[in-house]
């Protein structure tokens, strides 16, 4: 039995077809994987089978029954996506119910009886917090976690749709989701599991459906297929799985060095960037990577130690000078802190050099086209023009955007955070070449901060490893993954 069945679904949007004549079923008990590249159609699908979206043309079935003409039906469509939606200043028990009257609370919420609640389905999804507890005070992992709980809570819900699920989560917390996951597989209900994660999807679903291009092209037993099948499918083409994306030019001249630097989330970190240079920086969530980066960015206070670019004193605490003398920082939460989502593609991308654009006293607007038709070109954005607002182009281009942005200020060094999180492999490799391009073409220092050992891998010349704030272990190209793996774990050799 389906539960859950469109069937010829077709989604217009002006001047593009998000789905085309598009079928695809989820039974109970099953975990379902779609899987495709960005702006294959997977989020347009999401939003169509929640009902956000209603199609141009098929129908969509939930238990049998016509759900576009009774949409209460959606409501057994659970859903939960990639970024973390909670309300911060609420507790944990509060956001865990809302809305209140479609956990079983009437009228005026008891607050003991609702932290009471909460306590076993923290438990259950082994969420390591207290009910009472402010959620902008626990972790990112925990919210993430959170969010999972809170889309079970209604019990009327038979399908559990998942979007990008481990994007936040520490390696244990993706572990305890695969166990909640096939929990609740056990349980009979529907699994929708979306990720660009191909080791995931292998490892705990049961069917695949691959999307391109606003299509379905395949579907297939998980058991019947393979890590290259999946990609040729996505892609349409063959990638090399094996192909690395290391600097051949690196410089022998020092280009920034770092001496015992302390902050807040890291301790008495030392290490060197050459010119030309991709540089990994490996570690678990909550290492103190980011912190560090962001520490000498300007970002977060640095207490003790010193920086030096091109053998000059660095000025610390102060993001106006970092940009404006070449250190360029680009986060890990791209749609929060890297891009103006309402803002077009022009304007994301002229922000960053508003002073050399300047007419009189506006800004010109054929230098503001100019230039991002220049980004677009050299990059090799996808936006059907240059005034389309960023928040509507796959992540993949948005990254694209966010360096072209990065590259117009001529940086000395480019800091790349988690910068295929929520990528398709085959844009991965596109971001890749072009790390490996700024590097070797225009001398560029990058640094990679990841939590894919195989991205580090194949992309960083050196490789440092970060625990629990401090360097653990450095390593030239091509380092053994256990070496790595040891050492960012904790465990010396």
């Amino acid at each position: 039995m389906k539960v859950l069945e469109a069937s010829g679904i077709t989604k217009v949007f002006p001047g593009v077809t998000a789905l085309d004549s598009v079928d695809v079923s989820f039974e109970p008990g099953q975990i379902h994987a779609i899987i495709g590249e960005n702006g294959a159609g997977k989020s347009t699908l999401i939003k169509c089978l929640t009902g956000v979206y209603t199609p141009e043309q098929g129908s969509v079935r939930i238990d049998g029954e016509d759900a576009l003409k009774n949409r209460e039906l959606f409501d057994k469509v659970a859903y939960v996506p990639q970024e973390i939606d909670l309300f911060g200043y609420m507790s944990v028990a509060e956001n865990l119910f809302l809305p209140y009257e479609k956990s079983g609370f009437k009228g005026l919420v008891n607050q003991k009886e609702l932290q009471k609640a909460a306590i076993p389905l923290l438990e259950k999804f082994r969420i390591p917090v207290k009910p009472d507890a402010l959620v902008k005070d626990i972790s990112v992992s925990s919210q993430q976690l959170l969010q999972i709980a809170r889309a079970t809570v209604h019990e009327e819900y038979e399908v559990l749709m998942l979007d990008e699920p481990t994007t936040s989560l520490t390696t244990n917390d993706t572990q305890i989701l695969f166990e909640i996951i096939k929990h609740i597989k056990e349980e009979n209900k529907a699994i929708i599991f979306i990720s660009h994660k191909l080791e995931e999807i292998f490892a705990l679903s049961d069917v695949i459906t691959v999307f391109r291009n606003g299509k379905k092209v395949a579907y297939a037993d998980i058991h019947d297929v393979d890590v290259p099948w999946v990609i040729k499918q996505m892609t349409g083409r063959e990638l090399d799985q094996n192909q690395t994306f290391l600097s051949e030019k690196v410089s022998d001249s020092v280009l920034m060095e770092v001496k015992n630097l302390t902050g807040e989330a890291f301790t008495d970190v030392s290490f060197e960037l050459k010119k030309g240079e991709i540089l990994g920086f490996s570690g678990l969530v909550g290492a103190g990577r980011s912190e560090l980066m962001q520490g000498i960015f300007g970002y977060l206070p640095v207490y003790a130690g010193s920086v030096t670019i091109d053998g000059k004193e660095w000025k610390l605490g102060d993001t106006s000078f970092s940009v404006s003398n070449g250190f360029i920082y680009l986060p890990e939460e791209r749609k929060k802190q890297g891009i103006l989502p309402v803002l077009s593609v022009r304007e994301n991308i002229s922000m960053a050099t508003l002073d050399s654009l300047k007419s009189g006293l506006s800004i010109s607007r054929k230098g503001e086209e100019q230039l991002a038709q220049e980004v677009i070109e050299t990059y090799d954005v996808k936006t059907p023009d240059t005034d389309k607002q960023i928040q509507f182009l796959s992540g993949g281009n948005q990254q694209k955007v966010i360096i072209g942005r990065a590259m117009c200020c001529n940086p000395k060094v480019l800091v790349f955070d988690e910068p295929t999180k929520g990528i398709d492999v085959g844009t991965k490799t596109e971001i890749y070449k072009l790390m490996k391009q700024l590097a070797e073409e225009k001398n560029v220092g990058i640094i990679l901060i990841s939590s894919e050992m195989d991205e580090v891998q194949k992309c960083a010349n050196r490789i440092i490893a970060m625990y629990n704030g401090r360097k653990v272990g450095e390593f030239n190209a091509p380092a053994e993954k256990q070496d790595i793996l040891s050492a960012i774990i904790g465990v010396s050799k």
